[in-house]
């Protein structure tokens, strides 16, 4: 069984500026190390011969495949904007950035 100490729970908390009670400290102690046990246990049985994967039921693509149409001209799309300049749609500037 791993042993994950009360010192190394407070600085990892204290490294990502968490404020833990001393309480919170011990529990996560012991959480931890069931959580690290878990891990090489699965580790143990991750064998090269044993496949990775991210799901248990196989997954398939249902994406559709990629086909080229015709696109619509910029002017037609331009001419239904309320405004445009240089080929591009002309909003409102809101960020008070110098243009």
């Amino acid at each position: 069984m791993s042993s994950i100490s009360i010192d190394e729970v407070a600085r990892v908390a204290a490294l990502a500026r968490i404020a833990l009670t001393e309480e919170e400290i011990e529990r996560f102690s012991g959480e931890l190390a069931v959580i690290a046990d878990a891990v090489a246990t699965v580790s143990e049985v991750a064998t090269p011969d044993i496949p990775a994967t991210s799901h248990p039921i196989p997954l398939a693509n249902v994406m559709r495949d990629d086909e080229v149409t015709d696109c619509l001209d910029p002017e037609e799309f331009l001419s239904q904007a309320p405004a445009s300049e240089d080929g591009k749609f002309l909003v409102p500037q809101i960020l008070g950035e110098d243009v």
